[in-house]
C-alpha cells in the first residue's frame, strides 16, 4: 500500500511554501508521494477576479514540484468534483491500494467548518494540519477544532497514521515559510501572463470512463 499525502488548492500561483510543507510532511508522515490537486475552482473563492486559468496554474505547480516526489494533477477536473468531500470519496473508491492523508495549512483548519461535509471528510481520511505563521491561534479556536480536538494524535506518532482509527488529526510544526500566493500576486499582478500554458495533465489515463492518475 502506497502512502499518499494530498494537498489541494488553487495554486494561484504555486510557490515555495507549497513545496516546503509538502516535503516536510513527506518526511514527517513517511509518505511515498504527495499529490497536488490543482482545483478547477475553489467554492470558497468563487468570484475571485485574479484566478488564473487552470492550465496556467498547473504549469506553475509543475515547475515548483520539479525533482520532488510530488505529482501535480487536475484530477478534480477529470472526476467532475468541486468539493473536497466528493473528491476524497472518489479517490478512496478508485484507489483501494493507496492510503491517503489530507494535508492542510492551519489557515484552512480555521475555516474547515465552512467546507461541505467537513465531518465526513474527517471520517474518510486522516488529516495532517501544518502550522502557518499567524494562523495557529485561529486554528486552535476554530469551530471544527472543537469537535476534532478529541481525535488529535501526538506529532511524534505521525508516521503511524495508517493505523489510526478515524477521525484522526495530527498537528505538525515545521520551520515556517511565509510565502503567500496573495502576496506574490500583489507583487506581480501579471504573473499568469508570464506562465506558459500547458495541456491538461498528460500522465492521466482512463479508468471507468474518467481520466485519472495511473495506479502504479
Amino acid at each position: 500500500m502506497r502512502r499518499i499525502g494530498i494537498l489541494g488548492g488553487s495554486f494561484n500561483p504555486a510557490h515555495r511554501g507549497h513545496r516546503s510543507i509538502s516535503m516536510a510532511a513527506f518526511t514527517a508522515l513517511d509518505l511515498d508521494e504527495v499529490w497536488w490537486l490543482v482545483s478547477p475552482g475553489n467554492p470558497l473563492k468563487s468570484g475571485v477576479s485574479d484566478m488564473a486559468p487552470l492550465n496556467v496554474r498547473l504549469a506553475s505547480a509543475r515547475r515548483m514540484a520539479r525533482h520532488a516526489p510530488i505529482r501535480v494533477t487536475d484530477i478534480e477536473c477529470r472526476l467532475g468534483t468541486r468539493y473536497t468531500v466528493d473528491t476524497i470519496d472518489k479517490l478512496t473508491r478508485l484507489y483501494t491500494r493507496k492510503q491517503f492523508i489530507w494535508l492542510m495549512g492551519a489557515d484552512n483548519l480555521a475555516q474547515f467548518h465552512q467546507w461541505r461535509g467537513w465531518r465526513r471528510i474527517s471520517q474518510q481520511v486522516p488529516i495532517a494540519v501544518i502550522a502557518r505563521p499567524g494562523y495557529d491561534a485561529a486554528a486552535r479556536a476554530a469551530p471544527a477544532m472543537g469537535w476534532l480536538r478529541r481525535f488529535v494524535h501526538p506529532a511524534y506518532h505521525a508516521q503511524d497514521w495508517t493505523r489510526w482509527s478515524l477521525p484522526a488529526l495530527v498537528l505538525l510544526r515545521f520551520r515556517p515559510d511565509e510565502t503567500s500566493a496573495t502576496r506574490l500576486r500583489a507583487l506581480n499582478p501579471g504573473w499568469a501572463d508570464l506562465t506558459p500554458d500547458t495541456d491538461i495533465d498528460p500522465t492521466l489515463q482512463t479508468h471507468g470512463g474518467l481520466r485519472v492518475p495511473p495506479l502504479s
